[in-house]
């Protein structure tokens, strides 16, 4: 699996060099309604990671696998703060990884918001 991760993260690395560091914006309530789009370029690395990484254990179309589906059916009951943190820390016993390393708050916001829309299309 970490094989696969890895064009992915050389994409965000090189799209985003600061969210190595981790997010700035720590401490901002993260089920906020209003999910800031990021630059065109990043928003399209942000769609690709989801597609592809995200993908690889909740199926190709994001219907479940692995791991449950991301369709907006799926995540509709579920609270966007929880989804939030569930992509920046992880599951602990899960295949699911943390993607704090690589994705800011702010961006993890931004693709719960695509995905409770169905919007995976936004930044094509």
């Amino acid at each position: 699996m970490r094989r696969a991760l890895l064009p992915a993260l050389v994409v965000l690395a090189v799209t985003c060099p600061g969210a190595a560091a981790g997010p700035p914006d720590a401490g901002t309530t993260a089920g906020a309604a209003a999910a800031t789009a990021p630059e065109p370029a990043r928003s399209r690395a942000l769609l690709a990671l989801l597609r592809q990484d995200c993908g690889a254990c909740h199926g190709m179309r994001l219907t479940g696998g692995l791991g449950p589906a991301l369709t907006p059916e799926a995540l509709r009951t579920k609270p966007q703060s929880a989804l939030v943190a569930t992509i920046l820390s992880g599951r602990v016993g899960t295949a699911m990884p943390p993607w704090r390393p690589f994705l800011t708050e702010a961006e993890a916001r931004w693709l719960v918001v695509q995905l409770l829309a169905g919007d995976l299309d936004a930044a094509r």
